[in-house]
Parts: C-alpha cells; structure tokens; sequence
C-alpha cells in the first residue's frame, strides 16, 4: 500500500498525518513537540484512536523525523520505509517564487532558506524538517506546499504598499498573506456545502488560531488577505499585535532604547492577546479570566476581525458566506457569536442555537441571505493532495 507524510512545521514542532493512497485514509497522526527545546515529547495517535506519548528528548528536526519513521515502524504502520512514495511539506512563505506547490530539489531548498526573512518564525524550520526528511529518505519526492501561493492572485491594487516603488522592484517588498493552504482547502469545502461553483462565489474566510488572518475570495480566487510581507501584519494575534502605526515602533524604540531587531520581536512574541492582557495567548483563558484586560484583549480581537471582514465584503460588494475555521473559529462559540452579530445589517441571520456547539455546519438560519458557517480546516490533506498531484501518484 502506497502511502503519504503530510508535515506541518513549526518553530519548535512539527504536525504529521500519514494517508493511505488512493483512499486518503488517515493511519496515524501526531506531534512531535518542543523541538530543540526542555521538555520535549513525541506522540502518536494510530487509526483505532490508540494514542502513545512518550516524553524524549528532541534536540533537532533529525532526531524528531528519526521518531517518526521509527514509530510508525513501532507501531507496525508500516513494515517498511519503502511504502512511503511521498512527503510534503507546509510552507509558510514563498515569495514571487513559487506561485504553486513544488517538488523541492537543493535549489529549491536553498530559496526557502533565502525566503526567511518573509517568515522568521515559519521557513527556516520548515527547511530543516525537508533536509531531515531529504537525508533519511532519499528517494522519495519531497514537495513543498506554500501558503503564500493562494494569494498570487491579489491583483497589485491589493498586494502593493503605498511605499516607493523601488522596494518592490529591487526587494519584493509586498503583501504575500498566509494561511493560504487552509483558505484554498475550506473554499472547496465551502463549494461543496453551498452546492455552487467556487467561481460564482464571494466568501470571506475567518482563519483564526493563535495566528489569525481574514482572506477575501472571489471567483474561487484570493481577492484580498489580512497578513503582508510576513506573518505579523493584519488582525490582533494570539502573541502577534497585527497592524500597529509604525510611527508607535520609532517612538518605543526611543524611549526604550531597543534595536528594530528586537522591536520586531516584541510585536511577534509579546503582543497581541498576551501583550493586551498581560495573562495569556490564549482565548480560552482569558474568557474565564475576571480581569477586565482579559476581556478587553478578547473585545480588540474581535473588533479587528469584523473590521477587516466588513472592508473586504464591502471590496467585493457583498459576500454569499462567512466562514470560521482553525482553533479559535472552530471552537469559540463566543467569538463566532460577537463577529456575526456585527454583519445582521447585511442579510446574516445568524442561528444562535446551531452555534452553540462545534463541528462542520452552518450556523446561520435556512433563509438567511448571506450564511455563516464552520468548517474544521485541513491543510494536510490538500498538502497529501499536492503530493500526489506533483508527483504523479495517481
């Protein structure tokens, strides 16, 4: 039986599912947690539901991608190393490079690395977890997924900064969004759901987690996305603050004396939900948080996303669906609530009842013109998707 690794990298992890072709069965899914950092753990969950933790240490992407293959070994999902015809691979920015998924060579890997600056936090990881995979399975095609590749639609009036223009054309300084395989995964769902092309469609696609971006969707294609240049721009974050004046960073970095090095790192890693409350990342804390910053720091995130969803529905002169998806859009009912009460004025009628609980549906009334709903994404299976398609494993 042939079979697929989807890897979804991170700084410090990495997120794995492994399909069964042509079915697209998951066999095993898991994390491999706190890499290169204490306390680091490794976990997977078989297709029966049986799950194995085991608290090891996990110095490198290496070492967790040795783990890996041993477990599914371990756990006799494989027999062996062969069956694996194909490992794709999450990628968060590809720059003007790559405007689809890519079957990744040296050269190729080279540009991901060089394309860390547009994603600090996201390409140098995700690099490290192909090299790994390059060097102990060497025949096998790795292919990169890019988030980035979805919005290589934007049309200039959307994607250029009001900045002179050389900086683009001497360094690609523009809007490149994010999130971009977990939106191209949920308009197709959406698709199905709605009964209608994708093409006859204007959809605005809520992907908020710990990282949160709002994209715009029309004809099937991204019309307009919250994120930039990197990762950080767009709507308040779980530790990254979103849009902010830059004027405010010159006067901080005065008064404090900082470096735009560590300024940056201020708006990546203390902003946000956590700069805000000065508790947590984390919205489930602070929703039973008493402390008013707690509060305050969910009431700013929502207003930014019904900001930025009520600019792009007015950009596409109206939208036929509103769509929560990622952690915090799959599971706040509370959240989902406050953003869809903001858009009543144009035909949502939201169903409060529905909403209440999680899981794939809508949660907008029969009648309501403009509907609402949750869709759990999947990013793996449209990276497991990409894999086969690229490297002709049909």
């Amino acid at each position: 039986m042939k079979k697929v690794l989807a890897i979804n990298s991170g700084s410090s992890s990495f997120k794995y599912k492994l399909f069964a072709l042509p079915e697209e069965k998951v066999l095993a899914e898991g994390i491999a947690d706190r890499v290169g950092i204490d306390g680091s753990s490794f976990e997977i969950e078989l297709a029966n539901a049986e799950k194995h933790t085991e608290e090891v240490a996990i110095p490198d992407q290496e070492t967790a991608v040795n783990l890996l293959l041993d477990s599914l070994k371990k756990y006799q999902v494989i027999d062996d190393l062969n069956e694996i015809v194909g490992v794709g691979h999450r990628i968060v920015a590809g720059g003007e490079d790559f405007a689809d998924s890519a079957i990744i060579d040296q050269k190729k890997l080279q540009k991901i690395y060089d394309l860390k600056e547009y994603a600090p936090l996201h390409n140098p990881a995700e690099a490290k977890g192909i090299e790994a995979f390059m060097k102990l399975l060497p025949n096998v095609p790795e292919v990169g997924v890019f988030d980035t590749s979805f919005h290589q639609s934007l049309d200039p009036v959307h994607y250029m900064y009001s900045i002179p223009n050389k900086y683009y054309e001497k360094y690609g300084v523009r809007k490149y969004g994010a999130h971009g395989t977990s939106v191209r995964y949920i308009v197709a769902r959406a698709a199905e759901l709605l009964n209608k092309d994708a093409k006859n469609l204007k959809l605005v696609v809520c992907h908020l987690g710990s990282g949160a971006s709002v994209t715009a969707v029309k004809d099937g294609k991204s019309f307009d996305t919250s994120m930039g240049f990197t990762p950080l721009a767009g709507v308040t974050m779980g530790t990254r603050s979103g849009d902010v004046d830059p004027s405010v960073l010159q006067y901080i970095m005065n008064k404090e004396n900082l470096d735009i090095n560590q300024m940056i790192d201020i708006l990546n890693d203390e902003s946000g939900l956590v700069g805000i409350s000065g508790i947590s990342s984390d919205m489930r804390d602070l929703e039973t948080n008493p402390d008013k910053k707690a509060s305050l720091a969910r009431n700013i995130f929502v207003n930014r996303v019904v900001q930025y969803v009520g600019s792009y529905i007015a950009e596409m002169n109206g939208v036929d669906a509103i769509i929560f998806t990622a952690g915090i859009g799959e599971h706040d009912s509370s959240v989902r609530e406050n953003v869809m009460k903001s858009f009543e004025y144009v035909g949502l009628e939201p169903d409060f009842e529905a909403n209440k609980s999680n899981g794939e549906k809508f949660i907008s009334k029969p009648d309501s013109k403009v509907k609402a709903m949750i869709i759990p994404t999947d990013e793996e299976l449209m990276i497991e998707r990409d894999v086969v398609r690229l490297a002709n494993l049909n």
